[in-house]
């Protein structure tokens, strides 16, 4: 038996939690499979299963040798298939995913069921954080980020600019009135996003003759997520500084209204990061032209 036949059984065993089920499944003799998965834990020098009379599970190795076993299998049949005609197989797979959580939650997994539709068998492992994941180190096969990029051992492809929106809740203006120009900031509240709680917020950013400045003010919240910034605005805290794409949504419910309209923050660059491969798989280089589709409608 060979490695690949090796990693094929104890995928199957890992998923079915069963050596009968996955011999069954691969059609193999049950001694076989057992054989299969023990010769491959002597290899690769580690205990990948649990094994119990009632079950079997991975053990903390086995789930991470597990998720690459699953890459390998997949680029081993994209390999076999690539001189085939495009659509005579499918797409199969993980493509693992980072991205802001505004972007993940408004923007792609809405789109998400039609992705799957058209690949069934392609699985989606999709991180959403505010914080700037090491797309080598934790495996990432491509990450949406919006703002400058640093790293230039990544490969960047310019997805647009995500416009900037100031934007409050009804309430908050009742309570404190509608500003009109900067002036008025200074008898009003602005919820302070940051990275790292501690951190010091820029204050209310905006373009001025081209330029870009901030104003610092004042503000009883800060907080350091997506989901927190949006739930403090609609809660009245405050002034938010946000992509349109976040509260777009909530524009059009009448939950936000933009205020300060000719005062926006400069527009932030999106890109799509992955590792500078020679050849990428085809499964990721599809899940990359649709997110490029999907965000293009709010790259506008």
């Amino acid at each position: 038996m060979n490695p690949i036949e090796r990693m094929q059984a104890f995928t199957r065993v890992a998923e079915l939690a069963s050596f009968t089920q996955a011999a069954e499944a691969l059609g193999w003799p049950k001694a076989t499979v057992s054989t299969a998965v023990r010769q491959l834990e002597e290899e690769v020098g580690a205990r990948l299963l649990h094994r119990t009379t009632r079950r079997v599970s991975t053990t903390q190795d086995g789930q991470a040798f597990y998720a690459r076993c699953k890459d390998l299998l997949a680029d081993m049949d994209e390999l076999q298939t690539m001189f085939q005609s495009p659509g005579a197989q499918p797409l199969r797979g993980r493509v693992r995913l980072d991205m802001s959580t505004g972007l993940a939650r408004h923007a792609v997994i809405p789109r998400l069921p039609s992705l799957l539709r058209l690949h069934p068998q392609l699985e989606i492992e999709l991180s959403s954080t505010e914080r700037r994941v090491d797309l080598v180190r934790e495996g990432f096969d491509c990450v949406l980020r919006a703002g400058s990029v640093t790293d230039t051992s990544l490969v960047a492809r310019p997805m647009g600019p995500l416009h900037m929106v100031n934007c409050a809740s009804p309430a908050y203006l009742e309570a404190n009135g509608t500003p009109i120009g900067l002036a008025d900031l200074a008898h009003h509240q602005l919820v302070h996003f940051v990275n790292t709680l501690g951190a010091r917020s820029g204050g209310f950013e905006y373009q001025l003759d081209g330029k870009d400045t901030s104003l610092p003010m004042a503000g009883a919240v800060t907080v350091n997520n997506a989901g927190g910034f949006e739930a403090a605005c609609l809660a009245g805290l405050g002034i938010i500084q946000v992509p349109l794409v976040a509260v777009k949504t909530h524009f059009q419910s009448g939950d936000l209204v933009e205020v300060l309209p000719d005062l926006r923050a400069k527009p932030m660059p999106l890109v799509l990061l992955y590792a500078n491969r020679r050849n990428l798989s085809k499964r990721v280089r599809v899940v990359m032209d649709w997110l490029t589709g999907v965000v293009a409608d709010y790259c506008q």
